[in-house]
C-alpha cells in the first residue's frame, strides 16, 4: 500500500489511475509521494518517507528542487499536458491585442439605457476600437517547447508569418514544427522582425527579465507582446512605460501584478492558461502515471531533477540507486552486489548534471545488510529495492 498526499485538489480522473493499492488525500501521513499543483512546498518539511513529488503542470517554481535532489526525492512535472489549453488562450490574447475587443466591450456597456439610440451610438463610436488583422503579420515565438510549437503552428494556419527562437530546440520538437516557421539563431532577429512577440520559456537566471527596456528598444514601434509563461520574464515597469509611450501597442499577460493592472494598453487575465477541465485531467493523469511507475517500477520519465531512466522488469528484485555523478559509482554498487553473489541480469544508468540514477535488476532478493552497504558508499544519495 502506498500513501500519496495531495496538496491541491487533483482531478479524480488522475487519482483513479492509481488504483486500490493507494491511499490518497490531503491529510495522508508519511506519504511516499506528493501530488501538487500550485501550492508552495518551500516551507514544507519533507518527510523521510517521501520518494517523489509530481507537479500537475509544467512549472516547478513552487517546489524546493535543490532540497529534493539532496534528499533523493524525485520531482516530476507534466510537460505538454496543458499545452493545448495555453495555446488556445495565447491565440485569444493575440486577437485581443490587435482588435481592442476588451475596450470595445467595456465601452458598449456604457450605452445601456439609451434605448433605440444604441445602434446609432455604436456606429458613431466604433472607430475608436479599430485594430489590425493578424493575417500577413509576423509573430515571433521565443521558446519552441510543447506550447511554443502549438502556438507557432496555429499562427501559420491563421495566415501569419512566424519566426521562432530556441537555442535548445530538440530534434523531436524540430520535427513537430511547421516547415513554414522560420527558425532564427539570434534573439535580436525576433525583436527586429516581429509585429507580435510571444514568450514561452521557463524562468531561469538567463531568461528572467528578457523582455526589458533594452530589448524593447530593438523592437518595432507598435509591437504587441504576449506573456503566458512566467511573470518575471518581463520587467513590468519597463513594459508599463513603453505602453504609455506607445512604443508597445499592447501587452497581454496571464500574470497579474499590481503595477500593471488598470493600465490602458495592458490586458491581464487571471492565470487562466491551464484552467480547463481537459487540461486539469491531462495533468493529473500524467502526474499519477509518473508517480505510479516510479513507486512500483523505479522508472523515471519527465523528472526535472534526475535523468530519464526506464526498462522492463527482468529480475527477482530491482535495485534503484540515486547517486552523485562522480567516477566509479556504478562499479562500487556492482561490487557490493557481487561480494554476496547477487547476479545482475540487466542495468540502465544515466546522468543529469550533478546527479545520476541507476536501475539494476538482480536474480535474487537483496538483504537489508546489502542495502546498507550500498548506502555507505560515498556519493550515494538514496537506495531502495522493489520486489
Amino acid at each position: 500500500m502506498y500513501n500519496v498526499q495531495t496538496l491541491n485538489k487533483i482531478s479524480a480522473v488522475g487519482l483513479s489511475r492509481l488504483g486500490d493499492n493507494y491511499t490518497t488525500g490531503d491529510d495522508v501521513q508519511n506519504p511516499e509521494a506528493v501530488l501538487v499543483r500550485s501550492a508552495s512546498m518551500h516551507e514544507m518539511e519533507l518527510p523521510e518517507s517521501l520518494l517523489a513529488i509530481a507537479r500537475a503542470g509544467a512549472g516547478v517554481n513552487n517546489i524546493p528542487l535543490d532540497k529534493c535532489a539532496e534528499k533523493g526525492v524525485v520531482v516530476f512535472n507534466t510537460p505538454g499536458a496543458n499545452a493545448n489549453a495555453v495555446k488556445e488562450l495565447v491565440i485569444t490574447g493575440l486577437l485581443l491585442s490587435s482588435r481592442n475587443v476588451v475596450g470595445g466591450i467595456e465601452w458598449a456597456k456604457t450605452l445601456k439605457g439609451n434605448g433605440d439610440a444604441v445602434g446609432k451610438m455604436v456606429e458613431k463610436g466604433k472607430s475608436s476600437f479599430v485594430g489590425p488583422e493578424i493575417k500577413g503579420k509576423t509573430l515571433g515565438v521565443i521558446g519552441l517547447g510543447a506550447i511554443g510549437i502549438l502556438v507557432a503552428n496555429a499562427a501559420v494556419s491563421l495566415g501569419m508569418e512566424v519566426i521562432g527562437y530556441d537555442p535548445y530546440l530538440s530534434v523531436d520538437n524540430a520535427l513537430k514544427i511547421s516547415r513554414k516557421v522560420k527558425h532564427v539563431v539570434n534573439l535580436d532577429d525576433v525583436f527586429a522582425e516581429s509585429d507580435y512577440i510571444t514568450v514561452h520559456v521557463p524562468l531561469t537566471p538567463d531568461t528572467k527579465g528578457v523582455i526589458n527596456a533594452e530589448n524593447i528598444a530593438k523592437m518595432k514601434d507598435g509591437v504587441r507582446i504576449l506573456n503566458y509563461s512566467r511573470a518575471d520574464l518581463v520587467v513590468s515597469e519597463d513594459v508599463v512605460k513603453t505602453v504609455k509611450d506607445k512604443k508597445v501597442a499592447a501587452y497581454v499577460t496571464d500574470f497579474a501584478t499590481d503595477d500593471i493592472l488598470d493600465v490602458d494598453g495592458i490586458i491581464v487575465t487571471p492565470h487562466l492558461g491551464a484552467s480547463t477541465p481537459e487540461s486539469e485531467d491531462n495533468c493529473a493523469r500524467m502526474a499519477a502515471d509518473e508517480i505510479k511507475d516510479y513507486l512500483e517500477n523505479g522508472n523515471i520519465v519527465n523528472s526535472v531533477t534526475l535523468p530519464a531512466v526506464s526498462m522492463p522488469r527482468t529480475g527477482a528484485a530491482r535495485v534503484c540507486v540515486i547517486h552523485k555523478n562522480i567516477p566509479n559509482m556504478i562499479s562500487s554498487v556492482c561490487s557490493k552486489l557481487s561480494e554476496i553473489g547477487v547476479n545482475i541480469e540487466s542495468m540502465a544508468s544515466q546522468s543529469k548534471k550533478e546527479y545520476s540514477y541507476s536501475i539494476l535488476d538482480v536474480a535474487s532478493d537483496v538483504s537489508e545488510d546489502v542495502i546498507n552497504a550500498i548506502k555507505a558508499v560515498d556519493g550515494i544519495v538514496r537506495v531502495r529495492v522493489i520486489k
